[in-house]
């Protein structure tokens, strides 16, 4: 968990104004089975593949899979900067994502993503290259990444047991 206080506040006050902005239907879903800021992010740790969602130029949706890190209550990801999402993103930075483990987990996302300059992220930087590999890309010219700023985000875990290890919140063999 690589979240300060001041962030885990500001994504837990975007997680209830997201839920209690909902409606009824999402609501009856999620709201006793949701988690809080701190455990959503003792939750997403390192890479959980995300589908995301873009628009192209005609207004149609497409949707695809990225490398997603949460860092810092937001997601990080990555694609070629030749892909179609990477065009669709430049054009339209508007985009959401959702994370889903079985039954178990659901966090979406809706937001504006913004493209990172790598070298003036020097701490997200040595993140991915510790995560991938110093050598995995030509971090210049082989990779963009995004950080995608939430508007809105719930999360549906309807057991935390089963998500964290350990006794405080459990899973097999806790």
């Amino acid at each position: 968990m690589r979240e300060t206080p001041e962030e885990l506040a500001e994504l837990q006050r975007l997680l209830d104004v997201s839920l209690s902005g909902s409606t009824a239907h999402l609501k009856s879903i999620v709201a006793e089975r949701t988690i809080t800021a701190e455990q959503l992010a003792r939750v997403l740790t390192g890479m959980c593949t995300l589908a995301l969602s873009t628009v192209t130029a005609k207004g149609e949706p497409r949707i695809s899979a990225v490398d997603g890190h949460f860092l810092h209550g937001v997601w990080i990801f990555g694609t070629a900067p030749a892909a179609a999402k990477a065009r669709h993103l430049a054009a339209r930075p508007a985009a959401s994502v959702a994370y889903l483990r079985g039954e178990e987990l659901g966090v979406f996302t809706h937001g504006t993503v913004a493209t990172l300059d790598m070298t003036a992220e020097p701490e997200l930087l040595a993140y991915l290259k510790g995560f991938y590999g110093d050598d995995a890309f030509d971090w210049a010219n082989e990779v963009v990444y995004y950080r995608l700023r939430p508007h809105w985000m719930t999360v549906y875990a309807p057991d935390l047991d089963k998500l964290l290890p350990g006794p405080a919140g459990a899973g097999p063999g806790a």
